[in-house]
């Protein structure tokens, strides 16, 4: 525990704005102690949810690091080019897909031709 960030937590009761403007800052936290103990820790809503969402990569994919050396290998040997593509792996899972060569895009220039009722305002 950092001494300079660990503070009882009847101090922090009145410290709470600063330590809340503190904690904003990336990677400040406070712990709160209780009885000298740690008992809670402070940190910004931002750190927070980056913490959260490692936790859920961590869960999801519990040998991350050894499907990372996996994915490498096959990039190296190029058993990469066999892995479906996306088109393919989302019409497996019963999405359709439009027909890429029916769309057709309209693009305008930024070139506005003036109407006739600007033009005419302009004459007069």
């Amino acid at each position: 525990m950092n001494t300079q960030t660990t503070l009882p937590i009847s101090e922090a009761r009145k410290k709470i704005f600063q330590i809340a403007n503190e904690v904003e800052k990336r990677l400040n936290y406070y712990t709160l102690t209780e009885k000298g103990r740690p008992k809670a820790v402070i940190m910004s809503a931002e750190e927070f949810e980056c913490w959260q969402e490692t936790l859920e990569v961590e869960k999801e994919f519990p040998d991350l690091e050894k499907d990372i050396r996996e994915v490498r290998r096959e990039i190296e040997t190029g058993e990469y080019k066999k892995y479906p593509t996306l088109e393919e792996v989302l019409a497996e899972e019963g999405f359709i897909l439009s027909d890429k060569g029916r769309v057709k895009y309209n693009v305008r220039s930024n070139n506005k031709t003036k109407s006739k009722k600007s033009s005419k305002k302009n004459k007069r």
